[in-house]
């Protein structure tokens, strides 16, 4: 699994898990969504995301050596 694949599974998890929460819970949940997709708008305009950070430094692969494409 390259870092990108995990990136995007993180923060599809992220929001799906914050509205799950938002519902249940507290709709104060939905300030969590909000972050995360301001920084996902964040890093496309500085091309920083501090969860591939994260994720470099445990070590998973930027890409497939492996991979046909």
């Amino acid at each position: 699994m390259t870092i990108h694949r995990v990136l995007r599974m993180v923060a599809g998890s992220f929001v799906l898990l914050s509205l799950i929460l938002a519902h249940y819970v507290s709709p104060n949940w939905l300030w969590f969504t909000a972050f995360v997709g301001l920084n996902l708008l964040q890093s496309a305009f500085t091309d920083w995301c501090p969860m591939i950070t994260m994720l470099k430094k445990a070590g998973l692969p930027e890409s497939n050596e492996n991979s046909c494409g």
